[in-house]
């Protein structure tokens, strides 16, 4: 039994303590809960992590400094380009590097795409925990073109390896413009499907709205970031607030929760908010097209890169919430520390204090509008 369980379950009182995974299909990866429930009421949900480790902050202590590069796709594989991103942005500034501002450009549209791709992903397993498999079908097809583009575009179509230390890998092939454009137009009235097929179904709402409410004060005391934080109210993203790359360039708005089906801080806010998300990185994406400056595509980078001694900290907003980076030099071809630190992590600590009184089922809906990744937990 693990060592998360401070004392026995009462059998006479009738309750019942279960394991919530660690392979259950709607725990989103290789995570357990251990629940305490009598009969389909929770008293408590506890995370227990730690089956998906792989030292990979370790590993950045131990190859140099581009060659940890790929290690950062397996943070979040499923929002990898912003793991690239962060990591890059946080040894740039230790090697006091300008990226040029194409290169910014590049990685704000395949940031975006990557965004949408991401939350296809979410949005779509979401309906999927709740009963309603028709919308995945419809959310991967939408995916698989956005992968089409990344894998014409950097050669990969899960872990891309695009960003660099200095700026990107890849600048953009013949035709791939107009290629985005193009999809771009589909992909904006694929929306307004998506809402037509579940995002309205009244069943759909009425089975999420109400359901785990996090308070705004809630979501600020637990350090949620992201559309986790925006589903409950906070006008707050780093893209605009604390800006970084080619982003202060862009127009585009942040969906807060509303309350849409029932309470602000749902499960509903947290699934709608990133629907609207997705509409705003179409939004950027056709501004980076058209503003596309010209020049190179990354900076003069050592091959073997020291910088001096000292320690330099990045953030991103990740599809997950905000993505951040701590890197120490001792002067070294090899990072002295590197951290991690990440939206599912945060995210998976509320969900002891949100589950106790919620029904066995609410605790899928819960995961779900987290947007939990197994691997963005244990690094």
């Amino acid at each position: 039994m693990s060592k998360l369980v401070l004392r026995r379950v009462d059998r006479n009182n009738e309750e019942m303590l279960i394991n919530f995974g660690p392979q259950h299909p709607s725990t989103h990866g290789v995570l357990n809960f251990l629940v305490e429930t009598d009969g389909e009421v929770m008293r408590k949900a506890i995370p227990d992590i730690g089956y998906l480790h792989r030292s990979l902050e370790k590993i950045g202590e131990m190859v140099g400094y581009h060659g940890y590069m790929p290690y950062t796709d397996r943070i979040d594989y499923l929002a990898a380009m912003f793991a690239n991103e962060g990591y890059a942005i946080a040894v740039e500034k230790l090697l006091k590097i300008v990226v040029p501002p194409r290169a910014q450009y590049l990685r704000a549209i395949s940031g975006e795409l990557n965004r949408i791709a991401s939350h296809l992903v979410s949005v779509g397993t979401m309906a999927t925990d709740i009963g309603a498999v028709t919308p995945l079908v419809y959310a991967l097809r939408e995916r698989e073109l956005i992968n089409d583009l990344l894998e014409a575009l950097c050669g990969a179509r899960l872990t891309y390896n695009y960003h660099r230390i200095g700026g990107v890998a890849f600048d953009m092939p013949a035709g791939w413009q107009e290629k985005v454009i193009a999809y771009l137009d589909r992909f904006d009235s694929s929306v307004q499907e998506w809402d037509r097929l579940i995002s309205t179904n009244e069943i759909y709402k009425k089975r999420l709205g109400g359901v785990s409410v996090i308070s705004r004060e809630q979501a600020v005391d637990y350090g949620l970031s992201g559309p986790n934080l925006r589903g409950s109210g906070v006008d707050w993203d780093l893209r605009r607030d604390a800006p970084y790359g080619a982003y202060p360039d862009f127009k585009f708005d942040v969906p807060v929760g509303r309350g849409w089906a029932g309470v602000v801080g749902d499960c509903y806010d947290r699934y709608y908010v990133r629907v609207l998300e997705m509409a705003q990185s179409s939004r950027i994406v056709r501004q980076a097209l058209e503003k596309m400056p010209e020049g190179d595509i990354t900076a003069k980078v050592s091959r073997k890169p020291k910088p001096e001694a000292g320690e330099a900290q990045s953030r991103v907003e990740s599809a997950r919430g905000e993505m951040a980076y701590y890197v120490v030099s001792d002067g070294g071809e090899r990072p002295y520390r590197l951290r991690a630190r990440t939206g599912s992590f945060m995210a998976m600590g509320i969900i002891e204090d949100i589950s106790p009184g919620l029904m066995v089922a609410d605790l899928v809906a819960l995961i779900a509008s987290l947007d939990v990744v197994a691997p963005e937990t244990d690094r």
